[in-house]
């Protein structure tokens, strides 16, 4: 609870039921270790933290571009809220110090790894919400965001594999990708997830990763790897 105190400090926020953030900090695999405790872990505050977050910034960026199509709009949100942009913010309230992980993962490196910290962004943000409210959720992804709001950064944010390729293959008006879990495997707190992109119906490359978003991207970077090699696709 000390170290619930400290990051309460760090978001600068206190929340009515700190349970609520003691989940959102709780990675699935120190729930699965720990059940005496009776936290549920974040994966369900992710989801609602994603919802809240894409709304936010779907506001945001259709206040301040009045004159791009809906296109470009979701290619600047997608870029803004990629794993690796999520990432990055995480460091900014030393997430990596907070969150709560299995012995195993974290021996192997978890309070570091991208899905790891990407997931328990969103789920702080749904955990502010449901404690909190929208207001408070809206006012501290502007805070955590900074300067990466700013209009003329948005401009030059760095494009993720999944958005490069949308692009690559819309030169082509008849191109049509998808992406699909084709399997999973481990169990539920430690899952590893195999993901296909499939373009013009046909299973195109595959990725895997220990979450969907992950296998999503790493299938997309294999993707453009062989849409390189091949400008006939």
């Amino acid at each position: 609870m000390k170290n619930l105190v400290s990051f309460e400090k760090v978001l600068g926020l206190d929340f009515n039921n700190p349970s609520i953030l003691l989940s959102a900090l709780t990675h699935p695999s120190y729930a699965f270790e720990h059940p005496e405790e009776g936290i549920a872990h974040n994966e369900r505050l992710e989801y609602l933290g994603d919802a809240v977050l894409e709304l936010f910034i779907s506001d945001y960026l259709f206040r301040i571009f009045p004159q791009k199509n809906e296109g470009e709009l979701t290619k600047l949100r997608a870029r803004l809220v990629c794993a690796e942009s999520l990432y990055e913010l995480a460091f900014k309230i030393n997430l990596d110090e907070y969150l709560r992980l299995g012995k195993g993962e974290r021996k192997a490196g978890g309070n570091r790894r991208m899905s790891n910290l990407a997931n328990a962004v969103e789920a702080v943000i749904g955990a502010i919400y449901f404690d909190r409210g929208i207001e408070a959720a809206f006012t501290f992804i502007k805070k955590l965001f900074g300067e990466k709001l700013n209009p003329e950064n948005l401009e030059t944010l760095p494009k993720d594999e999944k958005t490069t390729l949308q692009e690559l293959l819309q030169k082509e008006k008849n191109n049509v990708l998808w992406y699909e879990v084709l399997q999973e495997d481990g169990p539920a707190h430690q899952k590893v997830f195999t993901a296909g992109v499939f373009i013009n119906h046909k299973l195109f490359a595959t990725g895997r990763g220990k979450s969907k978003k992950e296998a999503e991207q790493e299938a997309a970077r294999k993707a453009l790897e062989l849409l390189t090699k091949d400008e006939g696709v």
